[in-house]
This record gives structure tokens, C-alpha cells and sequence, in this order.
């Protein structure tokens, strides 16, 4: 009797680690497909890359490489959310936002350094990405919010934290070069962009400081918030950190892999509109969660991601183009010009005003959401 029991209990066993192992394999599947094609470009060396100099073959390859980028991206997501319920916030976020600015400055540096140089490529990028995030995504999230829950609430202070180093760094950064007159046009001196990088790294490590030790209590959910009963993360997969953490790091290795292949015909064969489509590339998968966190009326933890995105977008990928730029004596342009300016500068303005309550609503949703709608119509007519 004893034995049969123990065989059952052995066969149920077995069953139920069978059953996760394909789950594990189901869930995992967009790594294999994204090795199985770092695996295909890697092995033809050039040879695949050349073949963008005819139209179908650039849109197939450009197709290819989004669709395997962008499911690898979602899976960094999904596994940055699994350590977000293993560590808490704001880690998990910090985790999921530095996953992704790293896509991007490998993206950026790349491109920088194909082919012809384009002094204003990093600046666009961040551009790019401020206007997405700052207009669209956080647009969006307060639209539905709004529609949804009416009112939602946030930590005032974390808010405040995020957006008086986002305003500091982004007028140093993409106007000041405007205003300068060490050298001409819209660029910096290169002792200029020596303090630039020292400050631009230095005032980003105090912030994280602040955001993970001394006043981490600023970027947690407010009291107020009526959070719904149920997880934010319910649908996922929790394991262990040990897990997650190698997973979330292969995901990332393949990403970045695949996009030094798919910014190098970015500079030259689609400038005007590869570098909206590298910020939504990067910014998707934080967008997903952004709204989902939203629609649970966790807004700080969307506020979290997008504000926390576009931070370090302006705190890593700026010292990363100066720095690529002193080391290979390559011109930057920094500074924004035509209608982008004052488009830049009421964005922020704007941002400033949406978060100077503890409470938002529809009315900043669609705001922001017409503001991104200029930003798309200046890319086709500037």
C-alpha cells in the first residue's frame, strides 16, 4: 500500500516537473528564435548585412530584425517584472529601465560609428525618446487611468525627484549647446563636453542613490491610491532569482547582439525615421508595463518606469555620444533646433504642471497625447 502511494506521489511529481519544463520551454521560446538568428548573422559575417542596398531585401531584414527585437525586449520586461516581485520597488523598475537604456546606447553608439558620421544622431535619439515616453506613453497612461479609475494618485515628492533632474539635464544637455558661443552652431567645446559628462553622470548617480536608499519611500505607491486587490504581476510565473536573473541577462546579450546588426543601415538608409522607430523599439516594453500598471491603478509604478526611462536616456546616452565623440574626433550637435525647441521646452513645462497635484486625470492624458501628435507631424513635415 505504502509503495503504491509512493509510486503516485513519484509519477505526480514527475508529471508536474514535466508540465513546468514545458512551460518553461513555451515561455522561453523567443530566446531561442532571437539566438537562432544572432546565430544567422553572426555566421555570414557581412555578407547578410551588404544585401540592404536593395529596397526588399532592407525591408525584410528590417522587418525581421524588429519583430525578433522587440519579442526579445518584451521577455527582458516580463523577467525585470519577475525580480520587481522577488526585490520590490523600485529596483524591479531600475532593473527594467536600465535593461532598456542599454539596448539603446548600444543602438546609438553603433550607429554613431557605422559608415558616415552624423553629428546629430544621439541627439535625435533622445529626443525621440523624450517626446514617446514623456507625450505619448505618459499620455496614454493617464488617458486610460482617468477612464478608468477617474483620479489617481502618486508620491509627490518622487515625481519631483524625476522631473527637476530630467528638466536640468535635458536644458544643459539638448539647449544649452544653442546658446553657447565657444564654438559654432548648436555644440559644445570639448571642455565643455568633459563637464557635461562629469555632471551628467555624477547628478544620475545621486538619484539613484536617493531612489534606491535614503528616500526610496518617495518612489512607492501613494497611500492614497485605491490599489486593486488583486497583484499587479498575477499572470506571471514568479521563480527564483537565480531564474530570472540569468534569463533577463541572456534576453539582454541577444538584444543587443541583433541591434548593432539593425542600426547600422539606420544613419544613412533610414535617418529620418530610424530613430523614432530605436526609441519605440526601446520603449515598448516599458510602455506595456506602463499601462498595465496603470490600468491596475498603480500609477507610481508607471510613473516609475516612463520618467525613470527618459532619465536615463538623458543620464547615459549623452555621456555616451560625447564620450564616443572625444574618442574618435567625431562632431556632436547637441542642441535642438527648429520647431523641436519650443516643442522640448513645453513638454517639459507641461510635465511640470500635469504632476504639481497628487492626483491626475483625463484632461493631462490628452494634453500629453497632443503633444505627441505634433511631435509625429513634425517628423513628416518639419
Amino acid at each position: 500500500m505504502l509503495a503504491r502511494m509512493s509510486g503516485k506521489a513519484n509519477t505526480s511529481h514527475q508529471a508536474t516537473r514535466a508540465q513546468s519544463f514545458g512551460d518553461n520551454v513555451r515561455n522561453e521560446f523567443s530566446l531561442l528564435i532571437g539566438l537562432g538568428t544572432v546565430a544567422i548573422f553572426w555566421s555570414t559575417g557581412s555578407r547578410l548585412v551588404e544585401i540592404i542596398s536593395h529596397p526588399v531585401a532592407l525591408i525584410v531584414v528590417f522587418v525581421w530584425l524588429f519583430a525578433v527585437i522587440l519579442w526579445s525586449a518584451v521577455s527582458v520586461a516580463r523577467h525585470a517584472d519577475c525580480l520587481a516581485i522577488k526585490w520590490g520597488e523600485p529596483y524591479g523598475t531600475l532593473v527594467l529601465t536600465l535593461s532598456a537604456i542599454t539596448i539603446e546606447v548600444v543602438m546609438v553608439s553603433t550607429a554613431m560609428l557605422h559608415g558616415e558620421n552624423n553629428p546629430t544622431l544621439g541627439r535625435d535619439a533622445i529626443f525621440s525618446v523624450m517626446m514617446i515616453a514623456l507625450n505619448g506613453f505618459v499620455g496614454l497612461s493617464l488617458l486610460i487611468g482617468g477612464l478608468r479609475h477617474r483620479e489617481q494618485y502618486y508620491n509627490l515628492q518622487g515625481v519631483n525627484s524625476y522631473l527637476n533632474v530630467i528638466m536640468t539635464l535635458a536644458v544643459l544637455g539638448l539647449v544649452l549647446p544653442d546658446f553657447t558661443t565657444t564654438t559654432t552652431g548648436p555644440t559644445f567645446s570639448i571642455e565643455q563636453q568633459i563637464f557635461l559628462i562629469l555632471v551628467t553622470l555624477f547628478l544620475y548617480a545621486i538619484f539613484l542613490v536617493i531612489q534606491t536608499m535614503r528616500h526610496r519611500g518617495y518612489f512607492m505607491e501613494s497611500e492614497q491610491a485605491d490599489v486593486t486587490a488583486s497583484s499587479a504581476h498575477h499572470s506571471l510565473r514568479v521563480q527564483s532569482t537565480a531564474f530570472h536573473a540569468p534569463m533577463l541577462l541572456l534576453y539582454l546579450v541577444v538584444v543587443i547582439l541583433l541591434a548593432e546588426k539593425f542600426a547600422i543601415p539606420l544613419d544613412n538608409s533610414m535617418e529620418k525615421f530610424g530613430l523614432p522607430m530605436i526609441a519605440a523599439l526601446v520603449l515598448t516594453p516599458e510602455g506595456i508595463g506602463a499601462i498595465q500598471a496603470t490600468l491596475r491603478n498603480h500609477l507610481q509604478r508607471s510613473i516609475n518606469i516612463l520618467l525613470g526611462s527618459v532619465l536615463a536616456t538623458i543620464g547615459l546616452t549623452i555621456p555616451a555620444v560625447l564620450t564616443i565623440s572625444l574618442l574618435t574626433k567625431r562632431p556632436v550637435t547637441l542642441g535642438v533646433q527648429g520647431g523641436n525647441l519650443p516643442l522640448l521646452l513645453l513638454t517639459l513645462a507641461v510635465s511640470v504642471v500635469t504632476f504639481t497635484s497628487r492626483k491626475t486625470n483625463i484632461l493631462q492624458g490628452c494634453v500629453h497625447l497632443l503633444l505627441f501628435a505634433v511631435f509625429v507631424l513634425l517628423i513628416f513635415a518639419p
